[in-house]
Protein backbone atom coordinates (compact mmCIF):
# COMPACT_ATOMS: atom_id res chain seq x y z
CA UNK A 1 0.00 0.00 0.00
CA UNK A 2 1.64 3.76 -0.72
CA UNK A 3 -1.81 5.93 -0.62
CA UNK A 4 -4.14 5.55 2.46
CA UNK A 5 -6.76 3.67 1.44
CA UNK A 6 -10.18 4.48 3.04
CA UNK A 7 -12.01 1.28 4.08
CA UNK A 8 -15.69 2.27 3.69
CA UNK A 9 -17.23 -0.41 4.94
CA UNK A 10 -15.93 -0.06 8.51
CA UNK A 11 -17.18 2.79 10.62
CA UNK A 12 -16.47 3.64 14.34
CA UNK A 13 -17.82 3.80 17.89
CA UNK A 14 -16.56 5.09 20.95
CA UNK A 15 -16.87 4.43 24.63
CA UNK A 16 -16.01 6.85 26.80
CA UNK A 17 -16.72 6.85 30.88
CA UNK A 18 -14.99 6.29 33.62
CA UNK A 19 -16.10 2.63 33.89
CA UNK A 20 -15.33 2.02 29.76
CA UNK A 21 -12.01 -0.51 30.24
CA UNK A 22 -13.79 -2.42 33.04
CA UNK A 23 -17.12 -2.45 31.06
CA UNK A 24 -15.38 -3.50 27.61
CA UNK A 25 -13.22 -6.45 29.48
CA UNK A 26 -16.45 -8.22 30.73
CA UNK A 27 -17.38 -8.96 27.50
CA UNK A 28 -14.56 -8.97 24.40
CA UNK A 29 -12.18 -11.95 23.93
CA UNK A 30 -9.34 -10.11 24.35
CA UNK A 31 -7.47 -8.32 27.55
CA UNK A 32 -8.05 -4.57 27.33
CA UNK A 33 -5.08 -3.75 29.66
CA UNK A 34 -2.78 -4.76 27.01
CA UNK A 35 -4.22 -1.55 24.96
CA UNK A 36 -1.45 1.09 25.11
CA UNK A 37 -1.06 4.85 23.01
CA UNK A 38 0.63 2.85 20.19
CA UNK A 39 -1.16 -0.60 20.71
CA UNK A 40 -4.33 -1.54 19.72
CA UNK A 41 -6.00 -4.57 20.51
CA UNK A 42 -8.27 -7.08 18.30
CA UNK A 43 -11.06 -8.79 19.79
CA UNK A 44 -14.83 -10.19 19.39
CA UNK A 45 -18.37 -10.01 21.24
CA UNK A 46 -19.46 -13.34 21.51
CA UNK A 47 -23.16 -15.04 22.62
CA UNK A 48 -22.93 -16.65 25.83
CA UNK A 49 -22.54 -20.31 23.72
CA UNK A 50 -19.19 -18.88 22.05
CA UNK A 51 -20.27 -18.32 19.10
CA UNK A 52 -19.46 -14.89 16.72
CA UNK A 53 -21.63 -11.79 16.85
CA UNK A 54 -18.81 -8.90 15.96
CA UNK A 55 -14.84 -8.57 15.75
CA UNK A 56 -13.49 -5.26 16.12
CA UNK A 57 -10.21 -3.39 16.63
CA UNK A 58 -9.84 -1.31 19.88
CA UNK A 59 -7.97 1.62 20.61
CA UNK A 60 -7.43 4.41 22.69
CA UNK A 61 -6.95 7.70 23.01
CA UNK A 62 -6.97 9.82 25.85
CA UNK A 63 -10.24 9.17 27.86
CA UNK A 64 -11.71 7.64 24.89
CA UNK A 65 -11.93 3.93 23.61
CA UNK A 66 -12.19 3.16 19.78
CA UNK A 67 -13.86 0.40 17.89
CA UNK A 68 -13.72 -0.04 14.56
CA UNK A 69 -16.26 -2.27 13.00
CA UNK A 70 -18.35 -3.48 10.36
CA UNK A 71 -20.48 -0.46 9.48
CA UNK A 72 -23.25 -2.49 8.12
CA UNK A 73 -23.56 -3.80 11.49
CA UNK A 74 -22.78 -0.64 13.55
CA UNK A 75 -25.97 -0.34 14.78
CA UNK A 76 -26.53 -3.94 16.14
CA UNK A 77 -22.95 -3.97 17.84
CA UNK A 78 -24.89 -0.40 19.15
CA UNK A 79 -27.93 -2.12 20.78
CA UNK A 80 -25.72 -5.49 21.89
CA UNK A 81 -23.51 -2.86 23.95
CA UNK A 82 -26.26 -0.98 25.14
CA UNK A 83 -28.01 -3.43 26.34
CA UNK A 84 -25.16 -4.85 28.82
CA UNK A 85 -24.14 -1.29 29.48
CA UNK A 86 -27.02 -1.31 32.84
CA UNK A 87 -25.16 0.74 35.60
CA UNK A 88 -21.84 1.22 34.26
CA UNK A 89 -20.30 4.62 33.90
CA UNK A 90 -19.93 4.63 30.26
CA UNK A 91 -21.57 6.58 27.16
CA UNK A 92 -21.83 4.69 23.85
CA UNK A 93 -21.11 6.82 20.57
CA UNK A 94 -21.90 5.99 16.96
CA UNK A 95 -19.56 8.44 15.73
CA UNK A 96 -19.86 6.90 11.51
CA UNK A 97 -20.52 10.18 10.34
CA UNK A 98 -17.65 11.94 12.07
CA UNK A 99 -14.46 9.54 11.47
CA UNK A 100 -13.41 7.38 8.88
CA UNK A 101 -10.76 4.14 9.19
CA UNK A 102 -8.33 4.18 6.70
CA UNK A 103 -5.16 1.10 5.71
CA UNK A 104 -2.16 2.43 5.07
CA UNK A 105 1.84 0.99 4.92
CA UNK A 106 3.05 3.59 7.45
CA UNK A 107 1.80 5.82 9.88
CA UNK A 108 -1.28 8.49 9.13
CA UNK A 109 0.02 12.09 10.08
CA UNK A 110 -3.08 13.87 11.34
CA UNK A 111 -4.90 10.83 12.34
CA UNK A 112 -6.97 10.56 15.62
CA UNK A 113 -5.04 7.60 16.09
CA UNK A 114 -2.36 4.90 14.04
CA UNK A 115 -1.58 1.56 15.06
CA UNK A 116 0.16 -1.60 13.63
CA UNK A 117 -2.67 -4.08 12.46
CA UNK A 118 -2.44 -6.38 15.08
CA UNK A 119 -3.67 -9.07 13.26
CA UNK A 120 -0.67 -9.56 11.41
CA UNK A 121 2.20 -6.75 10.91
CA UNK A 122 2.68 -7.59 7.16
CA UNK A 123 -0.98 -5.97 6.94
CA UNK A 124 0.65 -2.41 7.46
CA UNK A 125 -1.32 0.51 9.95
CA UNK A 126 -4.99 1.03 10.66
CA UNK A 127 -6.01 4.60 11.16
CA UNK A 128 -9.01 6.75 12.51
CA UNK A 129 -9.08 10.34 10.62
CA UNK A 130 -11.62 12.52 9.53
CA UNK A 131 -14.76 11.18 7.56
CA UNK A 132 -13.82 10.96 3.79
CA UNK A 133 -16.60 10.08 0.72
CA UNK A 134 -13.81 8.30 -1.24
CA UNK A 135 -15.29 4.87 -1.74
CA UNK A 136 -12.74 2.19 -2.76
CA UNK A 137 -10.84 -0.71 -0.91
CA UNK A 138 -10.17 -2.88 -3.52
CA UNK A 139 -6.42 -2.78 -3.20
CA UNK A 140 -7.01 -3.34 0.92
CA UNK A 141 -8.95 -6.51 -0.18
CA UNK A 142 -6.63 -8.42 -2.17
CA UNK A 143 -3.81 -7.63 0.46
CA UNK A 144 -5.51 -9.53 3.90
CA UNK A 145 -6.62 -12.36 1.27
CA UNK A 146 -3.04 -12.24 0.26
CA UNK A 147 -2.18 -13.13 3.38
CA UNK A 148 -5.44 -15.39 4.58
CA UNK A 149 -7.16 -12.82 6.88
CA UNK A 150 -10.96 -13.50 7.55
CA UNK A 151 -13.06 -10.22 7.19
CA UNK A 152 -15.80 -10.25 10.33
CA UNK A 153 -18.90 -11.17 8.52
CA UNK A 154 -18.45 -11.65 5.02
CA UNK A 155 -16.43 -14.75 6.39
CA UNK A 156 -17.80 -15.54 10.16
CA UNK A 157 -21.67 -16.97 10.03
CA UNK A 158 -23.04 -14.56 12.77
CA UNK A 159 -24.61 -16.44 15.55
CA UNK A 160 -23.02 -19.56 13.99
CA UNK A 161 -19.19 -20.07 13.72
CA UNK A 162 -16.69 -20.58 16.69
CA UNK A 163 -13.83 -17.70 17.17
CA UNK A 164 -11.43 -20.61 16.99
CA UNK A 165 -12.37 -21.93 13.53
CA UNK A 166 -11.98 -18.41 12.32
CA UNK A 167 -8.09 -18.29 13.70
CA UNK A 168 -9.17 -15.38 16.29
CA UNK A 169 -6.28 -16.82 18.55
CA UNK A 170 -3.42 -17.16 15.37
CA UNK A 171 -4.26 -13.40 14.88
CA UNK A 172 -3.88 -12.27 18.61
CA UNK A 173 -7.76 -11.77 18.84
CA UNK A 174 -8.17 -14.21 22.37
CA UNK A 175 -6.34 -14.37 25.49
CA UNK A 176 -6.76 -17.18 27.42
CA UNK A 177 -5.41 -15.91 30.71
CA UNK A 178 -8.12 -12.63 31.25
CA UNK A 179 -10.98 -13.44 33.33
CA UNK A 180 -14.26 -13.92 32.73
CA UNK A 181 -16.23 -12.44 29.27
CA UNK A 182 -19.08 -13.20 27.58
CA UNK A 183 -18.88 -16.97 25.91
CA UNK A 184 -15.50 -17.58 27.52
CA UNK A 185 -16.23 -21.09 29.03
CA UNK A 186 -17.44 -22.16 25.02
CA UNK A 187 -13.92 -20.75 24.06
CA UNK A 188 -11.70 -22.48 26.43
CA UNK A 189 -12.76 -25.66 26.79
CA UNK A 190 -12.37 -25.59 22.40
CA UNK A 191 -8.87 -24.89 22.85
CA UNK A 192 -8.24 -26.86 25.29
CA UNK A 193 -10.05 -30.19 24.19
CA UNK A 194 -8.80 -29.45 21.43
CA UNK A 195 -11.31 -30.29 19.07
CA UNK A 196 -11.72 -28.34 16.49
CA UNK A 197 -13.66 -29.54 13.42
CA UNK A 198 -13.80 -26.94 11.31
CA UNK A 199 -11.84 -23.33 10.23
CA UNK A 200 -11.53 -20.86 8.02
CA UNK A 201 -8.71 -21.07 5.48
CA UNK A 202 -7.31 -19.02 2.62
CA UNK A 203 -7.94 -20.82 -1.30
CA UNK A 204 -6.63 -20.37 -4.18
CA UNK A 205 -9.66 -20.16 -7.49
CA UNK A 206 -8.90 -21.23 -10.83
CA UNK A 207 -11.99 -20.47 -12.28
CA UNK A 208 -14.77 -18.08 -11.74
CA UNK A 209 -14.80 -16.58 -8.38
CA UNK A 210 -17.94 -18.49 -6.70
CA UNK A 211 -20.54 -17.05 -4.81
CA UNK A 212 -20.51 -17.34 -0.63
CA UNK A 213 -21.87 -20.24 0.26
CA UNK A 214 -21.47 -22.06 -2.95
CA UNK A 215 -20.18 -25.78 -1.74
CA UNK A 216 -16.86 -27.26 -2.02
CA UNK A 217 -16.80 -30.82 -3.38
CA UNK A 218 -14.34 -33.74 -3.57
CA UNK A 219 -13.84 -35.90 -6.39
CA UNK A 220 -16.89 -37.78 -5.07
CA UNK A 221 -19.01 -35.37 -4.55
CA UNK A 222 -18.93 -35.39 -1.25
CA UNK A 223 -19.20 -31.70 0.85
CA UNK A 224 -16.07 -30.44 2.07
CA UNK A 225 -17.06 -26.88 3.03
CA UNK A 226 -18.20 -23.63 1.13
CA UNK A 227 -16.85 -20.59 0.20
CA UNK A 228 -16.74 -17.31 1.56
CA UNK A 229 -15.49 -13.87 0.72
CA UNK A 230 -13.50 -13.15 -2.49
CA UNK A 231 -12.08 -11.31 -4.77
CA UNK A 232 -10.36 -11.92 -8.28
CA UNK A 233 -8.48 -15.17 -7.74
CA UNK A 234 -8.09 -15.60 -4.25
CA UNK A 235 -11.11 -16.58 -1.32
CA UNK A 236 -11.92 -17.65 1.86
CA UNK A 237 -13.38 -21.14 2.53
CA UNK A 238 -14.70 -22.75 5.58
CA UNK A 239 -13.62 -26.39 5.44
CA UNK A 240 -14.38 -29.83 7.33
CA UNK A 241 -10.89 -30.35 8.22
CA UNK A 242 -10.89 -34.31 8.58
CA UNK A 243 -11.72 -34.52 4.90
CA UNK A 244 -9.41 -31.47 3.29
CA UNK A 245 -5.67 -31.55 2.53
CA UNK A 246 -3.72 -28.84 1.59
CA UNK A 247 -2.60 -28.49 -2.03
CA UNK A 248 -5.56 -30.36 -2.98
CA UNK A 249 -7.93 -28.81 -5.55
CA UNK A 250 -11.99 -29.15 -5.04
CA UNK A 251 -14.83 -28.46 -6.90
CA UNK A 252 -16.89 -25.11 -6.20
CA UNK A 253 -19.57 -23.99 -8.59
CA UNK A 254 -17.43 -23.52 -11.75
CA UNK A 255 -14.07 -23.27 -10.30
CA UNK A 256 -11.59 -25.33 -9.10
CA UNK A 257 -10.59 -24.02 -5.17
CA UNK A 258 -7.03 -24.97 -3.33
CA UNK A 259 -6.67 -24.33 0.21
CA UNK A 260 -3.31 -23.18 1.19
CA UNK A 261 -1.57 -22.85 4.62
CA UNK A 262 -0.97 -19.01 5.30
CA UNK A 263 2.46 -18.55 7.27
CA UNK A 264 0.75 -17.49 10.84
CA UNK A 265 -1.11 -20.90 11.06
CA UNK A 266 1.53 -23.52 12.37
CA UNK A 267 1.44 -27.31 11.54
CA UNK A 268 0.39 -28.02 15.27
CA UNK A 269 -2.81 -25.96 15.27
CA UNK A 270 -4.35 -28.41 12.36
Amino acid sequence: MQKPIPLHDRAVLTISGEDRKKFIQGLITNDIEKISENTALYAALLTPQGKYLHDFFISEVGDTLYLDCESERLSDLFKRLMMYRLRAEVEITDCSDKYSIFATSDNLVGAIVSYTDPRQPLMGYRAIHEVTDEKTNEQYDRLRLKFGLPDGSRDFDIDKTLILEGNMEQLNGVDFDKGCYVGQEVTARMKHRANLKKRLLPVKIDGDLPERGTEITDGTGRKVGDIRSGRDNMAIGYFRLALMEFGTAYDCGNALVTPWRPEWLKKEDI
